[in-house]
């Protein structure tokens, strides 16, 4: 990734951090205690929910899934890669471990959801095999194009930066936040990173054990 890239991305990654806090600062007035403790859990709401794009992405399974469809759960959005050598597995060990500490009430409504930003290759197979060394009930959603992959993500606020996949071993820049989408489907707000462990595990049950 050339200087210029990298600027652009981090630029693009402190413009959606600096809007979730201001959207969290707007939400702390009616219920400043709540607010006050979910921002220090790296929990943002936003004060009004977003709408999805509907685009089709491929489950670990080789299924179809509708991304504005993810409904019935709360889910964390993680953008990143199988071949990830260092957030991806620290994210997703701590997403294991966090949701296993969670009430059972809690651990059901709530699902962990990685949107694959290396489709080239991050195929199903590929992906099952990976989740299932953290958690078999992760799902895996790997995009028909990057095109439709930088839409989500726009969609979201959640920035990567496509890889050239001409060099071997290649790497991908993501964003380590998660998109937090509410069981109607639609985007409720981020979970900053780096993870509090504990502070989340104490702050999700109130927020996901209700519709």
């Amino acid at each position: 990734m050339t200087k210029s890239q990298r600027n652009v991305f981090i630029l693009v990654a402190l413009i959606a951090l600096a809007m979730g806090l201001a959207f969290n600062n707007l939400m702390t007035k009616p219920n400043q205690g709540n607010s006050a403790a979910r921002s220090e859990a790296g929990i943002i709401l936003l004060p009004q929910s977003r709408q999805l794009p509907a685009i089709t992405l491929t489950n670990q399974n080789a299924e179809p899934v509708l991304i504005n469809e993810l409904k019935g759960q709360w889910s964390l959005l993680f953008f990143g890669y199988t071949y990830c050598p260092d957030i991806c597995p620290t994210t997703l060990s701590q997403l294991r471990q966090i949701k296993s500490e969670l009430p059972k009430e809690a651990q059901d409504n709530l699902q962990v959801v990685l949107v694959s930003v290396d489709p080239n290759r991050d195929t199903p197979k590929q992906l099952k095999k990976y989740l299932s060394y953290f958690d078999p009930q992760f799902v895996g959603l790997t995009p028909r194009s990057i095109e439709e992959l930088q839409t989500l993500s726009n969609a979201v606020s959640i920035p990567f930066i496509p890889a050239d996949t001409r060099k071997p071993n290649y790497t991908v820049d993501h964003s380590g936040n998660l998109a937090l989408i509410g069981p109607d489907g639609t985007q409720r707000g981020f979970i900053r990173a780096p993870f509090n462990t504990q502070k989340m595990v104490a702050q999700l049950p109130g927020l996901v054990e209700g519709k």
